[in-house]
């Protein structure tokens, strides 16, 4: 299943460039996550979702929100 931090960082408008100085990661942890060659720590995860105001569970759902089947 694909992860759903591309769509929530282009619906939020920002590059993995910005997002990754927000979220206070390497912009190469948010590039290999979206490509699906790693995964995210528990701490980086943390991290994304709390500059996207979203859900760590919304990131890894699809960018579907709490509740919601994909």
């Amino acid at each position: 299943m694909e992860n759903g931090l591309r769509k929530l960082r282009k619906d939020n408008g920002l590059t993995q460039m910005q997002l990754a100085e927000k979220a206070n990661v390497p912009r190469s942890v948010i590039a290999r996550f979206e490509t699906g060659r790693t995964e995210l720590s528990t701490k980086s995860l943390s991290k994304i979702a709390g500059a996207l105001d979203c859900s760590m569970e919304e990131i890894l759902k699809g960018g579907q929100p709490d509740g919601a089947t994909a």
